[in-house]
């Protein structure tokens, strides 16, 4: 009886599957917005994949990719991505989803920058009131794509004073900086919907081409270290271009509003 009962147990391991694990390294502001708490249970349920992730700015995930320490990265920094490709890190760049970079700030704007004519326009309007300004200061994707708009705007944020302030951290904790100093910054539109402390910030202008905000995903190439799961890597792919993921994505939603809309392109 016990060997039969033994047999029956070695039978069910031999059948019963192990979730595979795969180590992403992804941006700040994909956390923050709450997407990963819709898909990393539908990626487990479709793929058996226990998706670990590594949540940093753009720079940081890209160099994480480099040396061979994660599987893929989703990232939104379409310069530093393509950089990273022809370098040999990365196989190849798949385009996702994408949002938004809006301007938050005071509801009571002291630099009136919600009648602005640009984005850039918007900026120089902070820098002239000399209004507090918090930057990530992080490499991330939004603080390259906020230094792209101060260039932009003509103006070089290595030289600004004390108003400018650099925080070296994520979205939620910037957002949290801004909220505490009734200060200006630039976020993605989906960190700044599920951002909770709002206390008395709102976005005061957005719509400028220059602050499109696409997110891509890169599997890292597998000649870095013998641990590069690249199977695991496009088998998420493959499900990341997916109707499956296309609604996931689509309908994830704050009060109504849309935080992210799937443009993935089939190959």
């Amino acid at each position: 009886m016990i060997k039969g009962i033994l047999a029956g147990i070695m039978a069910i391991w031999a059948t019963t599957s192990v979730a595979e694990d795969m180590r992403m390294a992804v941006t700040t502001s994909f956390d923050s917005s709450g997407l990963a708490e819709v898909l990393l249970p539908a990626i487990k349920e479709d793929l058996d994949i226990d998706l670990q992730l590594l949540v940093v700015g753009t720079g940081q995930a890209l160099r994480l990719g480099e040396a061979g320490d994660v599987d893929a990265v989703l990232v939104h920094s379409r310069p530093a991505e393509e950089a990273f490709v022809a370098a040999g890190h990365g196989t190849h760049r798949r385009e996702i989803m994408y949002n938004d970079f809006v301007l938050i700030g005071p509801a009571s704007d002291p630099a009136d920058i919600a009648n602005a004519a640009s984005a850039a326009d918007a900026l120089q309007r902070i820098a002239a009131a000399e209004a507090p300004f918090v930057s990530r200061g992080d490499d991330s994707g939004t603080h390259k794509a906020e230094l792209g708009v101060w260039a932009t705007a003509g103006l070089d944020a290595a030289g600004f004073d004390g108003w400018y302030r650099p925080v070296g951290a994520g979205m939620g904790q910037a957002l949290n900086t801004a909220a505490g100093m009734e200060a200006y910054l630039l976020s993605d539109r989906a960190s700044w919907l599920n951002f909770a402390n709002k206390a008395d910030l709102a976005l005061l202008y957005s719509g400028d081409p220059v602050l499109f905000n696409q997110y891509a995903y890169l599997p890292v190439d597998p000649s870095k270290n013998a641990n590069v799961r690249n199977d695991l890597a496009m088998a998420l792919e493959t499900w990341l271009v997916s109707p499956r993921a296309a609604a996931l994505i689509n309908d994830y939603t704050i009060n109504g509003e849309t935080l992210f809309v799937f443009n993935a392109k089939a190959e």
